[in-house]
C-alpha cells in the first residue's frame, strides 16, 4: 500500500471516531470536554487528508519533496493542490481553524464548560467557544473533504495493485 493510501485510511479511520464520539458517546455523556476529543479527531482526519493528497502528487512527481512539518504541508497544499484540483479555499480555511481551536486548548491556562458549550481562554482572556454544532458543521465539511481527495487519488488507483 502507497503512503498516500495509508494516509487516506488514517484520515477516513479519524473522521469515523470523531463521528461515532460525537452522534454515539457525547448525547451519553453530555460533557463538553468530549468535544475536544472530537475536535482533535476531526483535525486528525483533515490533516491526513492533506498529507495523502500531498504524497499523491508527490508520487507522481507534481510537487517537489517537502519537510514532513504541518506547516510546510499546509504551505505546499495551499500553493499547489488548491489551484491544481480546484478544491475550494474553505477547506483551508477550516483546517486552519481547526487547528488554531486544538492549539488554543493545548496553550490554554484556563477551559471550562458552561451549559453545552467548551469555553477555552487564552492568557489575555480572549474566549472562544466550542458547541457540538459548530463541530457538526466541521464534520460534514470533513467528510465532503475527503470524499473529493478519495476521488482525486482513485483515479490511478489501479496502477498500485
Amino acid at each position: 500500500m502507497e503512503k498516500f493510501q495509508e494516509s487516506l485510511e488514517k484520515a477516513k479511520r479519524y473522521h469515523l471516531i470523531a463521528d461515532h464520539m460525537l452522534t454515539q458517546t457525547y448525547p451519553l455523556i453530555e460533557d463538553p470536554k468530549l468535544l475536544m476529543s472530537v475536535m482533535e479527531n476531526v483535525f486528525l482526519a483533515y490533516a491526513n487528508g492533506m498529507a495523502a493528497l500531498l504524497y499523491y502528487d508527490r508520487l507522481f512527481k507534481h510537487i517537489p519533496p517537502f519537510n514532513q512539518d504541518f506547516d510546510s504541508k499546509l504551505f505546499i497544499f495551499e500553493q499547489e493542490c488548491l489551484p491544481r484540483y480546484k478544491l475550494s479555499r474553505n477547506y483551508l480555511h477550516q483546517l486552519r481553524e481547526i487547528r488554531d481551536a486544538v492549539l488554543a486548548h493545548r496553550k490554554s491556562p484556563v477551559e471550562f464548560r458552561r451549559k453545552d458549550v467548551f469555553v477555552i481562554c487564552t492568557d489575555a482572556y480572549d474566549m472562544q467557544t466550542i458547541t457540538m454544532d459548530r463541530i457538526k458543521t466541521y464534520l460534514n465539511k470533513a467528510a465532503l473533504f475527503l470524499r473529493d481527495i478519495s476521488s482525486i487519488t482513485t483515479k490511478n488507483a489501479g496502477i498500485f495493485r
